[in-house]
């Protein structure tokens, strides 16, 4: 049964009917490709644990949960005090809701096996980035948590889940990410399209703000850290100064702007239009990004969109994964420069015409 809008006042004083996250699960339910409760109660325990986690970066500067740990994550990166404290809140929310019986984190070295729920008819296994960007966390700048959601075959054993989750990511049942900016979004798609919810602080509630999200076919922006330049491939460098040009037309030319955390960076391409790209460097001949965490989820999004997107060869939905934290490269965003990136870098240059 679908539940009515949510009366929420606007800025100006107006009600304005609006969805909450949990309503608007509710009411599409029978979208879902798994529509039972237990799937939408999945949902639920990431909003949950993003609620959490907004509420301690809100917090950042006035308690002690900036700085490092002084731990070395499996990633071998330096792991920061947020770092920690998001991926507990997640795996804290994901183990109380009990809809999901194997966790694969960015800061485990190894998947983490629970006990579903006895009730629940799916069995679901999530895979997540509890805070990229975590680097920008001491300097205020806006970072974000990626998740990806699995189903796990019937008579499979928890302990024995990672050979058989260890798909494409095409044959993921949802993905999102949660924005933490100026406002906090929280971003997902269970195959029907993309919807944004926004994050009122004073209800405690996602509301529906941004339906049915299709990113603009006229990009605005091109993302990636040209600090690395010297270690990209002639190809690459020939795309970039491509990219640059202005178009003798319009005069219009596509800006760069690179904020170093993937989600921020994604979630400012989706709305505008645009192309982010982590290649393969001399320093990083598989990429950095994550295959699990990162690439497919955001994948599985874009494409949702509208949008495209590739390792410079392949569609990352179509990839194979071979172990856990597997990296690769990653060129995501409007599908026209998609296109265009991966004809410069397999030498098909002559075939890309203008898309400014």
């Amino acid at each position: 049964m679908s539940r009515a809008p949510f009366e929420h006042e606007s800025p100006s004083g107006d009600l304005k009917s609006v969805l909450t996250l949990e309503q608007f699960i509710i009411n599409q339910r029978e979208h879902f490709p798994h529509a039972t409760g237990a799937f939408s109660r999945l949902l639920r325990d990431v909003s949950v644990a993003a609620k959490i986690i907004n509420h301690n970066i809100r917090r950042a500067g006035i308690l002690d949960v900036l700085g490092e740990t002084g731990e070395v994550n499996v990633q071998d990166e330096r792991q920061k005090k947020l770092d920690e404290i998001a991926d507990q809140e997640l795996v804290r929310a994901l183990r109380r809701g009990g809809e999901c019986c194997l966790i694969g984190s960015e800061e485990q070295p190894e998947t983490i096996p629970m006990s579903p729920d006895a009730q629940a008819q799916e069995r679901y296994a999530v895979f997540f980035d509890p805070l990229d960007g975590s680097t920008n966390t001491d300097v205020n700048a806006s970072v974000g948590t990626i998740f990806s959601v699995y189903t796990l075959p019937e008579g499979v054993r928890p302990d024995d889940a990672l050979e058989v989750v260890l798909r494409p990511g095409a044959e993921q049942v949802a993905a999102g990410y949660v924005a933490y900016g100026s406002s906090t979004m929280f971003v997902f798609s269970t195959g029907n399209g993309v919807n944004g919810f926004t994050l009122d602080p004073g209800i405690g509630e996602f509301l529906l703000t941004h339906p049915d999200i299709q990113i603009p076919d006229q990009p605005a922006r091109y993302s990636i850290n040209e600090a690395d330049i010297d270690d990209f491939s002639p190809e690459l460098r020939d795309f970039l100064r491509w990219l640059k040009r202005k178009d003798p037309d319009t005069g219009r030319r596509i800006r760069s702007r690179y904020i170093g955390s993937f989600v921020s960076d994604f979630h400012r391409n989706l709305l505008t239009g645009g192309l982010y790209m982590y290649p393969a460097t001399a320093d990083h001949p598989e990429g950095k990004l994550r295959l699990m965490y990162e690439a497919n989820p955001m994948a599985f999004l874009v494409e949702q969109a509208g949008g495209n997107a590739t390792d410079g060869r392949r569609r990352i939905l179509d990839i194979n994964p071979e172990h856990l934290h597997q990296r690769t490269p990653l060129f995501i965003g409007s599908a026209a420069l998609v296109e265009a990136a991966d004809a410069f870098l397999q030498g098909r240059k002559t075939e890309v015409t203008g898309v400014q």
